[in-house]
């Protein structure tokens, strides 16, 4: 079935996300009782205490915030890869969904991502509305049935049915000898890199390699080759 699939209909994409402050201190207060509250269902040891949890929060969308979404997009033979960021998050989103409203709002659109039906989705969509912005057609799944929501999910197609477990993309990489995306930063690296390193730049270019793994990694289940160096193109915003 995969290989029916017209890759050029496809936006494959990755989100990064951190804490919505840089300290557990920071938060105002409510939010600050509230984070306590959920840190309590996350941990049953005593010394997790919700301060030393919050640098979990970024996985959260109601504790924390997008700063970078890449997106890859087939055109022939070429690839290429577009970041949308900003430590202003409803800007980043802003142009997000303007370039979802203009270039993927027809029946034929997809998106695709990495354990994204779980996490990127959702989550993308969460921070649209509580950012006051209207929800883009291909995110708007509110009464659909299952086979009009285009939303493709490469850990979900590995799954082929299965529910016991998690398959990183990291894994997956290493099984179709892809190179890795993370040869420098990892998830968890990002919030420190961001929060205490202040350095956003390095977080896009691992959040452009994880769009990167995503796409070669749908072409191997499609059966086709690889994307070749010299036909990826990174467009500099």
């Amino acid at each position: 079935m995969l290989e029916n699939i017209d890759t050029s209909n496809i936006l494959f994409l990755d989100i990064e996300t951190v804490p919505m402050t840089s300290d557990y201190n920071d938060l105002p207060d409510n939010f600050q009782k509230l984070w306590d509250r959920k840190a309590k269902s996350l941990t049953d040891k005593e010394d997790c205490t919700p301060d030393r949890l919050f640098e979990r929060a970024g996985i959260y969308a109601e504790f924390g915030k997008i700063i970078c979404i890449s997106c890859g997009f087939i055109n022939g033979n070429t690839l290429k890869i577009k970041s949308f960021y900003s430590d202003e998050e409803k800007l980043l989103l802003k142009e997000f969904t303007e370039m979802l409203d203009k270039h993927y709002s027809s029946n034929r659109s997809i998106l695709c991502g990495h354990n994204a039906k779980e996490f990127d989705y959702p989550y993308i969509s969460r921070r649209i509305l509580i950012n006051g912005l209207q929800l883009p057609s291909i995110l708007d799944i509110s009464g659909k049935k299952p086979w009009e929501v285009g939303h493709l999910d490469t850990m979900q197609l590995w799954k082929f049915g299965d529910y016991k477990s998690y398959t990183s993309l990291a894994l997956l990489t290493a099984l179709f000898n892809i190179p890795t995306p993370k040869d420098d930063i990892e998830g968890s690296d990002v919030a420190r890199v961001y929060w205490k390193d202040h350095n956003l730049q390095r977080i896009v270019k691992y959040c452009q390699k994880d769009v990167l793994a995503v796409v070669q990694l749908f072409l191997k289940f499609q059966g086709r080759p690889l994307m070749k160096d010299e036909n990826i193109i990174i467009i500099n915003n």
